[in-house]
């Protein structure tokens, strides 16, 4: 395995945090990610993300995920964010769960 994670999560109430947001990320959603440190990102979500194995810096294994956000009017932009750094999920648009999941 060589993915490698600053942070891992292995307590069930922090993996099933990440998988609601996997839930609530549909493809094709606009997004509006408030991040940790404040910071707001917003794209369309490219691939519908996935909780994957990883390991964190010291070697242990764990739960973590990215989202990769698009901008069809910014072609040559895409932002990867670590599932664990989404503080706040906001839809921009009427994209949810169900509706357009690839």
């Amino acid at each position: 395995m060589g993915q490698m994670a600053d942070r891992v999560y292995t307590r069930t109430e922090d993996v099933q945090r990440l998988e609601q947001l996997v839930d609530e990320l549909a493809v094709n959603a606009l997004v509006a990610l408030h991040l940790r440190g404040g910071r707001v990102t917003e794209g369309v979500v490219a691939v519908t993300p996935t909780v994957q194995v990883f390991r964190d810096p010291q070697q242990q294994e764990g739960s973590n995920g990215v989202v990769k956000l698009i901008d069809p009017e910014r072609p040559d932009w895409s932002e990867l964010v670590w599932l664990c750094e989404i503080e706040r999920l906001v839809h921009l648009d009427s994209v949810t769960k169900g509706s357009s999941k690839a």
